[in-house]
């Protein structure tokens, strides 16, 4: 019997794709559309969002979020989470009246939620540019292919999980993917994992080049507790291959020796609803306090294990094959249902005893059947060769010691404020803790040296392993996609390459008073904020 003929590939144009519905690709296609311009959306899930959902990574804004000098669409993005909160949960009065909601009250971010909340507020984003035909968007569609054409990308194909083809044509692409999968595919000059100090010059750098030492991945899974009762899963078939490595001793980016954190400190029910979080794991992501709202609305807290213990280190994602990532995430995965049952079944407890069988997974907060998340969390990703790359030391505190601020880029397209993290990672390395000055966003980090019209809007800008963590975040790869969808379309309006936009002074400037009079965005940092002052959290609410 021969075989049967794969069905031909449909076919689709549009003036901007965007590959990747995360933070950085759903700002890029919202920014696109807003001018006016037609634009495919595409995730390899059903959920777009990337960290904010399909990943169950909350945001991770520290309390200087709210004084910044932030754009309005990201600003917006966090107070329609809030919204979301006040119009469908029964708050309690006094977290109803906070103007700095926190729905999760977590030690990591200043907004911790669930997924499903920022899902609906995605969706709300996307619904009136759905509605205008300007936006289309394909859920459960991965890049297979890229068709180049000389110094361009004419197309990308993308498939649907029953086998389905659709080729996609536009006049540019952004890479959303959270692999910098179309660098791979379409053949962009790009580099993975650790440079060398001779290469860039970065303190910390290592002395050789390294393409395998990359940061962990991490598979999410949500919990929620409750005494009494056992949900002991059953025991995966690679347990004995994990187990040993966990404890509530880990070791964490910065600090010389392992820290012990453990999963409480005490009773969940003995924190009044007017305390500070405890330094326990259980509120490092917990996207739902239950305090917040009124008595006998929830049984539990519900908290997003992302933790040391499940960072998975034996396999690198970036430029992998498919068989070596299938593996890696299949690993990963395992890895993170170990350290569950070894919570439910080993760990010591705050009570003396071993064992916590009463956490319980959530399905329904990820929307997957077993309450892991729909896809693994990714901190590192291919990065293009770029025009211009930023490095460690145009960002850190300690190299620019005596320096008044950051480095200044006079192509500046946006601001940020973050830290250098580098987990421990696939090359075995200790991980990495510094502190950043505000700074800019160059636009010449966004410019590939030699393809004019696919982007990147993530952390495959041009960085280094060491600097790219410093973008990685949701605030980072917003930024990065709103820069991005207003250069394609300056770019679409004026028949110009990008890189012509940043090679003369005029289309320079011209771009930047876009930036700053459509979209409200600041390109360099108040005075009063460069070198970055601490402000603490009740400082800031008297200024509310």
């Amino acid at each position: 019997m021969s075989a049967t003929p794969a069905p031909p590939a449909r076919e689709l144009g549009t003036d901007v794709l965007v590959v990747g519905a995360g933070p950085g690709g759903l700002a890029a296609a919202l920014t696109a559309a807003r001018f006016g311009h037609r634009v495919v959306l595409t995730d390899p899930t059903d959920w777009p969002g990337g960290l904010l959902t399909a990943q169950a990574v909350p945001l991770a804004d520290g309390h200087r979020i709210e004084l910044d000098p932030v754009s309005p669409g990201y600003r917006d993005l966090r107070e329609r989470i809030r919204d979301f909160y006040r119009r469908n949960y029964p708050l309690c009065p006094e977290p109803y009246a906070d103007p700095l909601l926190d729905p999760g009250l977590s030690t990591t971010g200043h907004l911790s939620h669930e997924p499903r909340a920022a899902l609906a507020v995605v969706q709300e984003l996307l619904a009136p540019h759905l509605a205008a035909g300007r936006i289309t968007v394909l859920p459960e569609h991965r890049p297979v292919a890229a068709h180049p054409d000389g110094d361009r990308v004419a197309a990308v194909t993308l498939e649907r999980p029953g086998g389905d083809l659709l080729t996609v044509s536009a006049s540019y692409v952004v890479d959303a993917t959270d692999l910098g999968e179309l660098l791979g595919l379409a053949g962009v000059e790009h580099v993975t994992g650790a440079e060398s100090r001779e290469e860039t010059g970065e303190p910390h750098a290592a002395a050789l080049a390294d393409p395998l030492d990359q940061q962990p991945a991490s598979w999410v899974f949500a919990l929620d507790h409750r005494p009494g009762e056992d949900h002991t899963v059953e025991r995966p078939a690679g347990y004995d291959r994990w187990s040993a490595a966990f404890s509530w001793d880990t070791a964490e980016p910065g600090r010389a020796a392992p820290r012990t954190v453990p999963l409480f400190l005490h009773e969940p029910d003995d924190v009044p609803p007017w305390a500070a979080p405890p330094n326990d794991r259980w509120h490092q992501r917990r996207a739902l306090a239950r305090s917040r709202y009124l008595p006998g609305t929830f049984d539990s807290d519900i908290t997003l294990v992302d933790w040391p213990q499940t960072a998975y280190t034996r396999l690198p994602l970036a430029g992998a094959g498919a068989g070596v990532r299938a593996q890696a995430e299949q690993e990963a995965r395992e890895q993170a249902l170990s350290f569950l049952y070894w919570m439910q079944t080993r760990a010591p407890r705050h009570d003396d005893g071993h064992g916590y069988p009463e956490l319980r997974l959530r399905p329904d907060v990820t929307g997957t059947a077993d309450g892991f998340a729909k896809s693994p969390r990714v901190r590192e990703s291919r990065r293009i060769r770029a025009e211009f790359t930023v490095l460690e030391h145009h960002l850190t505190v300690a190299a620019r010691a005596g320096a008044p601020g950051a480095e200044t880029f006079t192509d500046s397209v946006g601001t940020l404020r973050s830290r250098i993290t580098l987990q421990p990672g696939t090359g075995g390395g200790p991980g990495l803790d510094l502190e950043c000055l505000p700074f800019q966003l160059p636009l010449g980090a966004l410019l590939p040296v030699r393809v004019e019209n696919l982007l990147p809007a993530g952390q495959n800008l041009g960085a280094t392993h060491l600097s790219a963590p410093a973008f990685g975040g949701h605030h980072g790869q917003w930024a990065i996609g709103e820069a991005v969808g207003a250069l394609v379309s300056y770019c679409l309006e004026h028949r110009l390459p990008p890189r012509a936009v940043r090679g003369t002074e005029r289309r320079l400037a011209s771009f930047q008073g876009r930036l700053s009079d459509s979209l409200g965005l600041a390109l360099d940092w108040p005075d009063r904020l460069r070198n970055g002052p601490v402000t603490s959290a009740g400082a800031l609410y008297a200024t509310l």
